[in-house]
């Protein structure tokens, strides 16, 4: 691919952006939505104006998981406030290990018995629970913020958000390891697999953290500091997913956490920036992630898959809601329980949205069930946008203040 291909893509993918937050402007409508919207309108005007971008599922995956996704974990990272992080650590950690796990195997068990067909495996089963597993909370956020709702709970939701997406990710690329190179093993090979890429993207993102914040130090600049930690996002995955081969999304989380621990003295003088930049950044690459969605949707999915996408949305909500439970039992005794009504909250507020879309775009077209995978996961999406996105508000008026 030749750079004014890649120039064109880049500009048409953001126009389309442009154009949802237009949509957004005048319709009222939620941010993702109206550019999901964009990329459909896009989509089936191009054949008309005789344009080829050369965006195709089976191209993308590079793009997506190697520019968008390290982008998005990065600046999540990055707003995350350390103090109130701490004091909900307990849930937020058992949501995003125990819960993730447990989200897997329901949605796994669930789609995969439902489904009961030869073309849809254990291992198919097993990558659409990873997939679903990794919540994204933007629109509930957004309404978390308009309600006034406690910074506590707002920062259980993003905490258990950012942490449920690292574990999804990583148990998401184990699983597409074994898919794709259809190696045998044992239990515990996987295990110690999963542990290996898990916490060995943490130690490359807390020396890449560490770097950054010597170097930042160092240059004692701000546009300087700004540079460095948006290197910083980029660098840290590719060095961890793409040299070492351990977790790319664990080490941009880490990097970010590590970074902005070690600079907070410092923020006046040198972060005054970078605020203001993760943030029209985040937007931007969310805005993309969603066009994509547009652009590669197909309605012919939604009626051959039907029956598998409503079998997606039933395990999906099932699964979250059965595991936000029992996680939240266990806290029951600790010094942060977490109230029935904010559990609630987590359920119907675990919407599946930009995540979930960029790990399922980085399917390879050569698994012969990624149609179908795709197909239940665009359709969860869907349901999360229409359904959830426009009905939390209600939940979380309702309860929002009830705190055991």
């Amino acid at each position: 691919m030749i750079i004014p291909e890649i120039v064109g893509q880049i500009l048409f993918l953001t126009s389309l952006g442009l154009l949802g937050l237009v949509i957004s402007r005048l319709a009222k409508l939620e941010m993702t939505l109206s550019c999901l919207i964009a990329g459909v309108i896009g989509a089936y005007c191009l054949p008309f104006l005789g344009i080829d971008t050369g965006i195709r599922a089976s191209n993308i995956k590079d793009l997506v998981f190697f520019v968008i996704l390290p982008i998005l974990i990065f600046e999540a990272a990055w707003h995350i406030q350390p103090a109130l992080l701490k004091r909900w650590l307990l849930p937020i950690f058992l949501l995003a290990t125990i819960g993730v796990l447990l989200t897997c195997a329901l949605i796994a068990v669930g789609s995969y018995y439902s489904i009961a067909h030869e073309g849809f495996p254990w291992i198919a089963a097993l990558l659409t629970g990873a997939i679903l597993s990794a919540t994204d909370p933007v629109a509930v956020v957004a309404t978390l913020k308009q309600l006034n709702a406690p910074d506590d709970l707002t920062t259980l939701i993003e905490g258990e958000s950012l942490f449920n997406d690292a574990t999804a990710v990583v148990l998401f690329t184990v699983l597409l390891a074994v898919a794709t190179t259809q190696q045998g093993g044992t239990d515990q090979s996987y295990i110690i697999l999963f542990v290996s890429v898990f916490f060995g993207g943490i130690v490359v993102g807390v020396i890449a953290g560490l770097v950054a914040a010597i170097l930042s130090l160092l240059l004692a600049s701000r546009s300087s500091a700004t540079i460095v930690l948006v290197f910083l996002a980029f660098g840290s995955f590719y060095i961890a997913e793409h040299l070492l081969h351990v977790s790319g999304i664990m080490a941009a989380m880490s990097a970010a956490i590590t970074a902005k621990l070690l600079l907070r003295e410092h923020e006046t003088q040198l972060l005054c920036d970078i605020g203001p930049t993760w943030d029209w950044l985040g937007r931007l690459f969310t805005l993309l992630i969603f066009v994509l969605m547009g652009l590669v949707i197909q309605f012919q999915m939604f009626l051959d898959q039907w029956l598998a996408i409503l079998i997606a949305i039933a395990a999906a909500l099932g699964a979250r809601a059965i595991s936000v439970f029992v996680v939240s039992l266990s806290t029951r005794f600790s010094v942060r329980p977490v109230s029935f009504g904010w559990q609630l909250i987590l359920t119907w507020g675990g919407l599946r949205g930009a995540i979930a879309i960029v790990l399922v775009l980085s399917l390879p077209v050569s698994l012969p069930y990624w149609w179908t995978i795709q197909s239940m996961v665009f359709g969860v999406v869907l349901f999360s946008l229409l359904v959830q996105g426009l009905t939390a508000g209600p939940v979380i008026q309702k309860y929002k203040g009830q705190q055991l």
